[in-house]
């Protein structure tokens, strides 16, 4: 589990493809000591398992279906990626959280700058937009974020300067993708209404006990 607030950035060092997988490398840009084989790491919002660690360089695997599901196949050596080790009980959660689970690619389809912050406007799928709602949080890259507004294809967030300076979005044009995992919320709030609420889910009576009524009243939608 994450948080979306970005520790630091990383520059890959190492791709490897075989068997339709890869092998990344990453050299992390701040101190990375007491990380251990096992251990999870957020990379630009991907959750990967530490295979190797060597002079703060740590290498993962990367199976087909991350790659089909992420920015990471289309991955040059070089490339700057966003880096954030999992929460640890007793950390505070300054953003929300964030499973590194992506839900699919986004695309930056504008930028401008609005007094003191940079606006960014990300298109994504219609299956994703269900799923995101104006001043809800969104992980862009792994970066916690609030939407402004939204619609079908399309979601704005402002950026501040101190985001942009530790994190991708620094650097991010128009055209660029990026990786979006909704807020995990309301995926379980449609499983909860779709199938539960088709009586999966029984009251001693034989009727379900979860409805969108029950839901609308107790504030999940």
């Amino acid at each position: 589990m994450f948080t979306g607030i970005i520790e630091g950035l990383g520059t890959v060092k190492l791709l490897s493809r075989a068997a339709g997988g890869m092998r990344m490398g990453v050299e992390a840009d701040f101190p990375m000591e007491k990380i251990r084989v096992g251990d999870s790491v957020a990379v630009s919002g991907t959750c990967l398992t530490v295979v190797d660690f060597q002079k703060n360089i740590f290498e993962v695997d990367i199976a087909p279906e991350t790659l089909s599901k992420t920015t990471l196949g289309q991955t040059k050596v070089g490339d700057r990626v966003n880096l954030e080790r999992a929460l640890s009980l007793g950390d505070r959660l300054g953003g929300h959280l964030v499973s590194g689970h992506i839900d699919g690619v986004g695309v930056v389809e504008a930028k401008r700058p609005v007094a003191n912050a940079t606006l960014f406007v990300f298109g994504v799928p219609e299956a994703l937009s269900r799923y995101i709602i104006q001043k809800g949080s969104i992980a862009v890259d792994g970066i916690s974020l609030t939407v402004n507004v939204c619609n079908r294809t399309s979601f704005e967030v402002s950026i501040i300067p101190h985001t942009a300076k530790i994190t991708t979005m620094g650097f991010k044009k128009v055209g660029d993708p990026v990786n979006i995992e909704t807020d995990m919320i309301g995926k379980y709030v449609e499983r909860l209404t779709q199938h539960f609420g088709k009586g999966e889910t029984q009251t001693k009576g034989g009727s379900s006990s979860i409805d969108e009524t029950l839901l609308t009243n107790t504030g999940f939608m």
